[in-house]
């Protein structure tokens, strides 16, 4: 696995790829495209699919060029594929609308297992953050992609379109159940696990 912190928000990209294995899953492709192609084409990987958390555009942006040099499929909740790609999805004068990838294919649900690029994995709905968010657990080697609904020593904020702090609470209780040892890549900022984060967290005081 190899984590890219890519535009003006450092938002963290990860291509994920087994070793021996060329098949790699990219987790939210958000700027920066060529620099993401650039390290897929070092390593010689071939993009199986593109993994979502959410529909915010610092986690979308590069996700169009990336389909046209790379192309391969999308995954994403219906509830932020919605408007990702709409006006409603701008940050001026950071981000404009984020162009529109090649039809997503797969609208991610709650509970669904997928097996992609030799790796099986779970949808765990997470909103909150938006409505639409996910987080991508892979019990095996024990990793959690949570978008921007947990990161070291905090937590996503609940004042764009579509957060809100109660929802939140519920999603970030359902991810402390996880096993301890289970390791985080956030969208943001450094690795954690669920244990330092059960800790240490002073978010996750919410009972």
């Amino acid at each position: 696995m190899v984590g890219l912190s890519v535009g003006p928000f450092a938002s963290n990209c990860y291509l994920l790829w087994r070793r021996g294995d060329s098949r790699a899953l990219v987790v939210d492709p958000g700027d920066d495209a060529a620099e993401i192609a650039s390290a897929l084409k070092k390593r010689d990987l071939v993009v199986e699919r593109y993994l979502i958390t959410h529909g915010h555009v610092d986690h979308v942006t590069a996700l169009a060029d990336l389909c046209d040099a790379f192309p391969a499929p999308v995954s994403m909740h219906p509830l932020d594929s919605a408007w990702a790609f709409t006006e409603r999805n701008t940050l001026p004068p950071f981000y404009p609308q984020p162009p529109r990838p090649a039809p997503i294919d797969r609208e991610l649900g709650d509970g669904q297992t997928w097996a992609d690029a030799g790796f099986t994995y779970t949808v765990l709905h997470t909103p909150g953050h938006s409505r639409g968010s996910v987080s991508f657990h892979f019990p095996e080697p024990g990793w959690l992609f949570p978008g921007d609904v947990l990161f070291c020593g905090s937590v996503g904020r609940t004042d764009l379109p579509g957060g809100d702090w109660l929802t939140l609470q519920k999603s970030l209780r359902r991810l402390m159940t996880l096993p301890d040892a289970t390791r985080v890549f956030p969208g943001h900022g450094p690795e954690t696990t669920i244990s330092q984060e059960r800790v240490s967290n002073p978010f996750l005081r919410i009972d």
